[in-house]
């Protein structure tokens, strides 16, 4: 976004919200580790490079106690990640930085390993295909990563040849079999996940001297060499003693279809075991109970036409007395009407941690294990802010959890719950909470048939009476979402700071307030969803610090396709921007990455009836379409076939000179969401300059990196 007309590059901004390249130089916290004696805490930190191009990652260790400041431990240009403890208390991660052992390899995403009792990092083991995710269990010494393997090779050796005859001979085609070939913006193949143990490797000149601090060699063993593509996008966990992997596992069927099923490992065999399998049923697993005899499992019932998706809790006994199946499970806070996602275990095995959006917040519950002496009936609310909670872990005493909590008064921060209280306490952080400038307000109104449609107000300070403040709905993706937490793409003060009031609503399909309010638009997108959002913003138009006359309709991904819808059915709204957004649900659902889950949702005339494409003949309000080429979730030819009718058949269509009030910014390289900072710095610049051309009557210029 372009600096104010007063200010000059070398003032010093308001706040960083008034000037983007401030924004975009904000830390961000990500992830959070915590060592098995509770001592120490770890999280990820990405800043931006001096280029203002790129983020890069870094280790940052937090004291749990509050007491110390933060301090960084890793520093690469490359950046490190996916920090795990293990059980000696060692920290291993992630990086592609180049080891400073082998300066002439070419660096890959290799393990590293940081000694419990200090010291420099280093490589623990590298191979050609890089390492993808790492798990340690608690109280043995077992790590585990997730790593890619072409799916001809027969071991590590024949893996590496045949990536560098790929690469030499620049082979970049794939021969698919099944489906899906590609994920949001990664074409998928031809290698395949696979779960590897590390384990001690022979010495490469056994005998040699060595010095005291050389590490013995580790190499990987293959659990699951016949997974085929079964892991990909796999939810795993460990056993606390190493001697067990469940994880989810997709299982293909029929006419492209897949289900996800439970499976368990063993590690010491190789082998794997299906606990869980049914149809219509998807299955994840939660965190195993410290005595390794209970897993927590998340069930997905399959979407229908007519149906949501129902997520419940359960446990099931994986002790070994028990030969799994549907009546294994014990359910966990049956009756409960939210989408939780376990956490962590209490210590003692008396209750689980569980993180579910609520009524505009995510907050930490504790649900009772059945049959537990004392213990609730119902899920009990921990913390009570307006805060959405991630990354919980529980300290070894089970007095205290920590995570990342944020709202959107501040972006993600490691904070201390403690479990007693509920009192939650923020520690000592790699970098300050930004400033903003503004008010925020819990807002709602009523629908047309009686629900309740909820949802934030965030105003400019002197938004008033006198000077009633330009309107932006923005509407949320998803759409089984909702706004409760910190954005970096959508984030309001960046508005706010131009002047703007933004409504953030939480329409029917919404999640935090129920399976009825989900089910309300569900199969109808152009319905209850619709009229939820005209609801709330004619109740905010009323308001006299709102100036109802100056008002436009943003979203991305669902609220893209939202956009959209409104655009055709209303013109209310003075501009529109749409972004990543589904314009004709006869061409998305087949060309998405995930055409399986689609095509359930809703049948052909469904589609048909909620298809925003039918009705550009109505639309007369200038749009921004935005879309990036790389976006598999929403294929580029939403955008591309969204632009082409409006300029051809909308009421805006280009004129016998070929202009036209409507604009389609694109992005060759970027995906659903656009990463990179420099193009961030884009999407706001020309998203400020179209609304204050079409809402304010000014000409703020787009950004110069356009060539315009």
């Amino acid at each position: 976004m372009a600096s104010s007309d007063t200010q000059t590059p070398a003032e010093h901004p308001e706040t960083p919200f008034h000037d983007l390249d401030h924004y975009l130089a904000i830390p961000k916290v990500s992830g959070l580790a915590l060592s098995p004696d509770g001592g120490r805490l770890v999280t990820t930190v990405a800043t931006l490079n001096d280029k203002g191009t790129e983020y890069r990652t870094a280790l940052w260790e937090l004291d749990p106690a509050g007491k110390k400041q933060a301090r960084r431990i890793t520093r690469s240009a490359k950046g490190e990640a996916g920090a795990v403890f293990a059980a000696d208390g060692s920290l291993y991660f992630t990086s592609a930085r180049p080891d400073p052992e082998s300066p002439d390899a070419e660096p890959v995403n290799a393990l590293w390993v940081l000694p419990a009792d200090g010291g420099e990092a280093r490589v623990a083991l590298s191979r050609a295909g890089g390492i993808g995710g790492l798990l340690a269990a608690k109280e043995a010494d077992a790590l585990f990563v997730t790593a890619s393997v072409l799916a001809g090779s027969t071991d590590e050796e024949n893996d590496e040849e045949r990536r560098k005859d790929r690469k030499d001979n620049k082979v970049a085609a794939i021969l698919h079999s099944g489906y899906p070939v590609r994920y949001w913006d990664a074409d998928l193949g031809p290698a395949q996940p696979r779960l590897f143990a590390v384990e001690p490797g022979a010495e490469p000149e056994p005998g040699k001297p060595v010095t005291v601090d050389a590490l013995p060699p580790v190499k990987l063993r293959n659990l699951t060499p016949d997974a085929g593509n079964g892991l990909r996008e796999a939810d795993i966990a460990v056993s606390p003693d190493g001697k067990t992997v469940y994880s989810s596992f997709t299982r293909p069927l029929a006419n492209a279809d897949s289900r996800t099923v439970l499976v368990a490992v063993d590690v010491a065999a190789g082998t794997r075991r299906v606990l869980l399998d049914t149809e219509g049923m998807s299955y994840f697993p939660g965190p195993v109970s410290p005595d390794g005899r209970t897993l927590v499992v998340l069930s997905e019932t399959d979407t229908t036409p007519e149906q949501a998706p129902r997520i419940a809790l359960h446990l099931l006994d994986v002790s070994g007395d028990s030969d799994g199946g549907d009546a294994a499970l014990t359910p966990l806070a049956q009756g409960w009407d939210r989408w939780g996602h376990p956490a962590a275990w209490l210590p003692d095995g008396s209750a689980v941690l569980v993180t579910a959006d609520e009524d505009g917040a995510s907050p930490v519950f504790r649900i009772a294990v059945p049959g537990n002496a004392g213990g609730e009936a119902a899920p009990v609310r921990l913390t009570a802010d307006a805060a959405a909670y991630t990354d919980v872990a529980v300290s070894p005493d089970g007095r205290s959890a920590y995570a990342l909590r944020s709202s959107y008064e501040f972006p993600a921060e490691a904070v201390r719950i403690d479990l007693a209280s509920g009192d939650v306490t923020r520690l000592p952080a790699p970098a300050g909470r930004p400033a903003y400038r503004g008010k925020l307000e819990r807002v709602e109104t009523t629908s047309a048939d009686g629900s309740r449609v909820p949802g934030y107000l965030a105003l400019p300070e002197d938004a008033s009476a006198g000077n009633p403040a330009p309107l932006l709905l923005w509407i949320h993706g998803g759409p089984l979402g909702s706004w409760n937490a910190w954005t970096w793409r959508w984030n309001p003060w960046l508005l706010v700071a131009r002047g703007y009031a933004v409504l953030l609503p939480d329409p029917a399909l919404s999640t935090g307030y129920g399976q009825d309010h989900i089910q309300r638009g569900w199969g109808e997108w152009g319905k209850a969803p619709f009229l939820d959002l005209m609801a709330i913003t004619d109740a905010v138009e009323q308001r006299p610090d709102i100036d109802e006359t100056r008002t436009a309709a943003m979203g991305g991904s669902f609220g893209g396709y939202m956009a959209n819808w409104v655009a055709g059915h209303t013109d209310r709204f003075k501009a529109i921007v749409t972004h990543a957004s589904l314009w004709a649900l006869d061409q998305f659902g087949p060309t998405t990455d995930s055409a399986q889950y689609w095509l359930k949702e809703m049948t052909a005339e469904m589609a048909a009836e909620n298809s925003p494409h039918l009705h550009v003949e109505k639309i007369r309000t200038p749009m921004l379409v935005i879309h990036g080429d790389k976006d598999y979730r929403v294929p580029i030819g939403e955008g591309l076939r969204l632009w082409y009718e409006l300029l051809s058949k909308s009421q805006l269509a280009a004129d016998e000179n070929g202009e036209t009030d409507h604009r389609f910014l694109y992005f060759p390289d970027e995906n659903h969401w656009i990463l990179q900072p420099q193009h961030a710095k884009v999407w706001y610049g020309v998203v400020e300059h179209f609304l204050a051309r079409n809402l304010l009557d000014k000409d703020i210029p787009v950004p110069d990196e356009l060539g315009l």
